[in-house]
């Protein structure tokens, strides 16, 4: 017992030395554990000009399922989410381009078209002809405008929380952007505690070293990420898709958090209301990332509707 006391003592010892002298590099670890736990592996592909990083799990043999995240986020926010997944399909969670690893040029055009069009190609190079896609947020506008688009490449779709429909009521994002802020924006370290409280209902928390890493990577990429939200809040709004969601072929499920704060839930009747045979859940006490903030009951119900299709 005294030598594992000693052992335990060391370890901790360490672990302070390096979320003091070296937090990213924690960081990192707590990231490729988090990878470890959702089985996935970091792989990469050139697609065109561009080389995508993406995350896999699952039998290679499986049906795909692609999974795009939301602006500001990247491929590591359907982590914690794929444990529940990768047993029955092969989930693929790319960085979209402008994020996580991905090509950042402040040059190119993210529009929500655009992007769709990227996916496709991504599909192309991974030799995808078909598959279940979903999105949370961004990631959702995108998956909402490949079922447009490209209608032929999809078994089903999945909305958590998504972007480009405008619902009866204006959430406090709406508001805040037509004063011309971007709620989204992180001006400190500490900065990030009211950002997150703005995006989960019950937001996880993070420690300071680790708030000063999301700052830091914000900070860098502040020119472009605010490109990215005006372009995205113009598409969202007047270029909406709520008349053309009779147009979507695919089976859709849409999940909600009750309290999302960035997209108002009456954006669900416009959803289900357009859509063709859709189905909706919305879930009590979550906000904008009903994957992260209750993965299990969201998987539950996500593995419940690809069953079905």
């Amino acid at each position: 017992m005294g030598i594992f006391i000693t052992i335990l003592g060391v370890v901790m010892v360490g672990l302070i030395a390096l979320y003091v002298l070296f937090p990213r590099t924690l960081f990192d670890f707590f990231r490729s554990a988090l990878r470890k736990k959702g089985k996935l592996t970091a792989k990469s592909i050139r697609v065109g000009d561009m080389l995508w990083p993406y995350l896999e799990g699952g039998s290679p043999d499986a049906e795909p399922l692609v999974l795009l995240h939301g602006f500001g986020a990247d491929k590591d926010n359907w982590a914690a989410y794929a444990s529940e997944i990768v047993g029955k399909y092969r989930l693929i969670a790319p960085d979209l381009p402008g994020f996580g690893e991905n090509i950042r040029d402040i040059n190119r055009d993210y529009d929500m078209t655009t992007q769709a069009a990227r996916v496709r190609d991504f599909l192309d190079a991974m030799g995808i002809e078909k598959c279940h896609i979903g999105g949370n947020s961004m990631g959702g506008f995108v998956s909402l405008r490949f079922a447009l688009d490209y209608p032929e490449r999809l078994i089903s779709m999945t909305l958590f929380n998504n972007a480009g429909v405008v619902g009866a009521n204006e959430s406090k994002l709406q508001k805040e952007a037509q004063d011309g802020n971007n709620p989204l924006e992180i001006h400190s370290p500490d900065d990030v505690k009211r950002m997150l409280a703005f995006v989960a209902h019950k937001p996880m928390k993070i420690p300071g070293q680790f708030r000063k890493i999301f700052y830091e990577d914000f900070a860098v990429h502040r020119d472009l990420l605010d490109k990215i939200f005006w372009n995205l809040v113009e598409d969202s709004t007047v270029r909406s898709l709520n008349d053309q969601l009779d147009q979507v072929k695919a089976p859709t499920l849409i999940i909600w958090g009750r309290h999302d704060q960035l997209i108002d839930v009456s954006c669900v009747d416009v959803l289900e209301n357009g859509i063709a045979n859709a189905e909706s859940v919305i879930f009590e006490n979550v906000g904008h990332v009903p994957m992260i903030e209750n993965p299990k009951a969201t998987a539950e119900r996500h593995l419940e509707f690809l069953a079905k299709n």
